[in-house]
């Protein structure tokens, strides 16, 4: 859950750089919420407005969150244009986002994290992951 919160306080943030773990995470909680308000919003017999409302809210989150990520794989973000081409287009961007990100820092800045391990806020707890 920690990963889509950060992806909604950068809603508007093309800048920067999303690892692999942090975007996959937030796609996977995105697809199951959503199945459950599609279902929530059956059950009410609202006629997909409710669907419709949340989609509308995560729509930015989702794009910077994709510029974020095609980012840390050293791409610049017109690459999310790629789709326009059919079949082909969501094929190479679907292979860009399960590419091993450039560890090192590049032209969009220093790694998100490292392995798609956070850092841990306890002092007394020894931080392993750098």
């Amino acid at each position: 859950m920690e990963y889509f919160l950060d992806a909604l306080r950068k809603y508007a943030n093309f800048e920067g750089r999303a690892s692999r773990k942090s975007f996959w995470m937030y796609w996977l909680i995105y697809v199951i919420a959503s199945y459950a308000i599609g279902f929530i919003d059956v059950l009410i017999g609202s006629g997909g407005i409710i669907a419709g409302l949340v989609w509308l809210a995560l729509l930015l989150p989702s794009i910077s969150l994709n510029v974020r990520r095609l980012h840390d794989i050293n791409r610049s973000g017109w690459w999310l244009l790629l789709p326009i081409i059919p079949i082909i287009g969501v094929i190479v961007l679907l292979l860009f986002y399960v590419s091993k990100s450039v560890n090192e820092g590049n032209r969009f800045g220093p790694s998100d994290d490292t392995n798609g391990r956070r850092p841990t806020n306890n002092p007394s707890q020894p931080n392993e992951n750098y």
